[in-house]
This record gives structure tokens, sequence and C-alpha cells, in this order.
């Protein structure tokens, strides 16, 4: 076997190490070009983000005006603000005199509004919320109410007896074994419902006797109207509605405690009947017969699409502020945006909707 030699080895020529490169002067221009795009120059009444400066003092009006330019949510919030404005704020006398029409006195124009429809669900009555709501029904502020049998209810049975805050971990197993029940982290005793049937079996009489003896055809809208009028209580939506001939519309009246009522009088002293078709033609004639209307619906499910579908019938409202927590994925009314309900002529193409 043969070897090379330490001496020929040593006397092989060094191969030469590559020379290094020199560091690139400018960074890959595909790179730069992706990350340095150039900007175009925003609109001139583009609004710069800046939150309130607690620095200036707590003004509470200055505060909340600076939601418009917070962003995320709060800027939602704003706009919904200034769509409830302007839904407040229009008169017919703020349209050109339109060839046909009837009303031409500049003081009947300024009379003429824009008609409110306020929809809300139950848990807003359960919570802090009602208040709110009856202060708008206290000060006529809103002309249609729409809600769900436990936003009717609840109203009524607050009156009788409190709910209390709870929490949202209480178990409910044990709970029911109290009487206790749960919305939310909020605490309803059964008893109060026990109260309920008390106050309002002797109405329920009351209205069958006179719908025997004097014709009265009940409609849910008519039976809420007459149960604000008994309750005569100032702490209640439905009182405040009645006092200021605001029809309040339930399309669900018996899906909840007024149900039960009504179930359970149907065999104590059977007979009343609640007309249902009688308030679709009242509901969707206060919208078609408005000449600007408004919709503020908190939450979604019967309440607000009763509301739209109503406008649907003028081919949409004119300004709408929707407020819920669904999302669109699912394909519900609930979580539909509003451009959605442009698409079915509840809202109008040229309305500038809000959802917060």
């Amino acid at each position: 076997m043969s070897s090379t030699p330490a001496s020929s080895a040593a006397a092989a020529p060094a191969t030469a190490a590559p020379a290094a490169s020199a560091a690139p002067s400018q960074p890959p221009s595909a790179a730069q070009n992706a990350v340095l795009v150039q900007s175009v120059p925003m609109p001139a009444d583009s609004l710069v983000v800046r939150g309130y400066d607690f620095n200036e003092g707590l003004d509470y009006h200055r505060l909340l005006r600076s939601y418009m330019t917070t962003g995320y949510q709060a800027t939602s919030f704003a706009q919904a603000v200034v769509e409830v404005e302007r839904m407040m704020a229009w008169r017919l006398s703020d349209e050109p005199i339109a060839a046909e029409e009837t009303i031409t006195s500049p003081e009947e124009r300024a009379a003429v509004k824009c008609k409110i429809f306020l929809g809300f669900t139950s848990n807003m009555i359960s919570a802090g919320i009602r208040e709110t709501i009856r202060f708008l029904a206290q000060h006529h502020m809103v002309d249609v109410i729409v809600s769900s049998a436990g936003g009717v209810e609840e109203d009524f049975i607050k009156c009788l007896a409190p709910t209390y805050v709870g929490d949202f971990a209480l178990k409910g197993s044990e709970l029911r074994v109290k009487g206790i029940n749960r919305i939310g982290n909020l605490l309803c005793p059964n008893d109060n419902y026990c109260k309920f049937e008390d106050w309002i079996m002797p109405l329920l009489d009351k209205m069958l006797e006179e719908q025997r003896t004097q014709g009265v055809v009940w409609t849910p809208s008519s039976m809420i109207a007459r149960l604000g009028k008994e309750i005569n209580h100032p702490d209640s939506v439905y009182y405040w509605a009645y006092k200021n001939n605001i029809p309040v519309f339930c399309p669900a009246l018996t899906d909840g405690s007024l149900g039960d009522m009504i179930y359970f009088h149907s065999y104590r002293n059977p007979g009343l009947v609640i007309d249902i078709a009688g308030d679709i033609r009242n509901i969707n004639s206060q919208a078609v017969f408005a000449r600007k209307t408004g919709m503020i619906i908190l939450g979604g499910g019967v309440v607000k699409h009763h509301i739209c579908n109503a406008n649907l019938m003028r081919n949409g409202a004119d300004f709408s502020v929707f407020i819920n927590t669904a999302q669109e994925f699912d394909g519900s009314d609930a979580g539909a945006k509003p451009d959605e309900a442009v698409s079915w002529g509840k809202i109008r193409m040229d309305a500038k909707p809000v959802k917060v």
C-alpha cells in the first residue's frame, strides 16, 4: 500500500480561501417596497385618534363626545349617539314642500316629528336599564315600544317585589330548592311570581267579563295598556306608556309568566281571547303612515325583527341603531348587520345605520 511522503504533503500548495463578499449597502428592494408602501394623503375631514384628557377635569359631556375619536366600539357608540340625535331632531319642516303635500303650514310642518320605535329584550327590564326606559316613556321621548313577554311582566313584577343582585356562578340546583330564579347575575325570588299571579288573575277576570258583556276585542297592546293603567305605579314603564298613549307591542306575549297566567286562567275561568292579528295591522300602520321613522333596538330576536318588518312596509326606516352582542356568522337576524336589513328593504338605502 503506497503512502504520500510527509515532505511531498508539505510541499503541496495551500488552497486559497474564498474572498469575503462585501456587505450590501441597501436592503432588498422587494422587502423595502413591501414595508415602505407610500400612503396617499388622508381626506381633509378624517378624525384623529385621541382619547379624553382627564387633566382637563371631569366633564361627562366632553368625555362621551370624546368617544368619537377614541376608536373601536367607543367610536361606534358615539356614531349611535349622533344617529339618535338625528332622528330626534328631524322635523317635516326640514324637507322641501312637495307638490302633493297636504301639510304646508310652517307651524304644522315643524310639529311633525320622526316616529321613534324602541325595542328591547326582557333582560333590559330585569336589569337597571328599566329605569332609563321608564324615563323615555315618562317624557314621551319614544313613540312605539316593542318588547318580549318577559320585558312586559318583569316591569309589573318589580312594582310588586324587588329583583336582587346575585352572581353568574350561583349553582342552579341549589337555587331551585330555595325557590330562587337566576337571570344572569340577578336573582328573582319565585314568590315574586306568586304575587304577580295574585295581582293579575282578577284583572284577567275583568277583561273576560268586558269581552263578554261589551264585545271588547283584546290585543296584546290593549292588554298591556290596561295592565299599565291598573298597576298605577310611577316606577312602571307601561304605566307611563299608558299615560302618554305610547302603544306597546309584544308579538310573543304568551312566552313567559304572562303566558303561564293566561294558561292557568283558561282553566279557572275559560274564554279569554287575545287577538294578535289586530296588533300586526296596528304596528305596521304606525310605520306606513309616518313621515320618517327611527329604530333603536337593544338586543335581537323577535323584538328586533318585529320592528324591522314593520318598517319594511314603508320601504325601510330612515334612522337605525342596533345594540347587541350577536354576530352575523350564524345567519341569525339578531346578529345581522344593518346592511342586511337594507337588502330586505327594512332600512332605506340612503340611511346611515349604526350597530354597536
